[in-house]
């Protein structure tokens, strides 16, 4: 429930040292609780979803600003033409709405996804189901590496992570570690695997630490 430690697993010993929590055991509807004894307005408050830091702002117009709009193709895992995409920045793995290109004909109505994008060739490749394999993950590499404790877990240790904020911890193992590197199995296959997000792991409730995804084990091949 708002668990924050997704984002906090670069803190180190010494911040931990110097940080209070002065709520961190209760959980936010025990806080919203206190609030509204308390008499504070903000108890009722509607939760944030956006990026807090753009404020009220369309977030594709906020991006244009540093990253300049790059159309290309849509196209299917066989490679066929399907539409054009308007700048691979706007679409993350998984997505559903926003790619313009339902009603195809000779293709069923099942909702398109994002599946792949391939920067090189500024290709957006999409297919229809929810749970297409391309958008299904067993092995990641991380990179960036940050360890809570100041110690990695070892090669072999069976632990949890996630690789999204509020994600059920998912079972995997250390198959590689080294100073700058970590590759993860999880025990299941993981949805929407990407790359430039963060993989959290956890030994029961303690957060251990984590690095940046640079790379998972899908699409298992591309047609251009």
């Amino acid at each position: 429930n708002k668990d924050q430690s997704y984002f906090l697993y670069t803190i180190g010993q010494d911040q931990l040292a110097r940080t209070l929590f002065p709520v961190g055991e209760l959980l936010k509807p025990d806080v919203r609780a206190v609030a509204e004894q308390a008499g504070l307005p903000v108890h009722d408050k509607k939760d944030s979803t956006g990026i807090c830091f753009i404020g009220e702002r369309n977030f594709r117009e906020f991006l244009s600003e540093y990253i300049p709009p790059c159309p290309g193709e849509i196209r299917t895992p066989e490679g066929q033409l399907i539409g054009q995409h308007t700048g691979l920045q706007y679409y993350t793995l998984g997505q559903r709405q926003g790619l313009g290109i339902g009603g195809l004909k000779g293709f069923s109505d099942e909702p398109w996804y994002v599946l792949h994008k391939d920067l090189q060739n500024n290709i957006l490749y999409a297919g229809q189901g929810h749970d297409h394999p391309w958008l299904f993950s067993r092995t990641l590499r991380a990179e960036q590496l940050s360890w809570v404790s100041g110690t990695a877990p070892k090669k072999g240790t069976p632990l949890a992570a996630k690789v999204r904020y509020r994600q059920a911890d998912q079972a995997g193992i250390v198959r590689q570690i080294s100073d700058d590197e970590l590759v993860l199995e999880f025990d299941r296959p993981q949805r929407a695997v990407t790359a430039g997000q963060s993989v959290v792991l956890y030994d029961g409730q303690n957060c251990l630490g984590g690095g940046i995804i640079s790379w998972a084990d899908t699409p298992p091949e591309v047609t251009t």
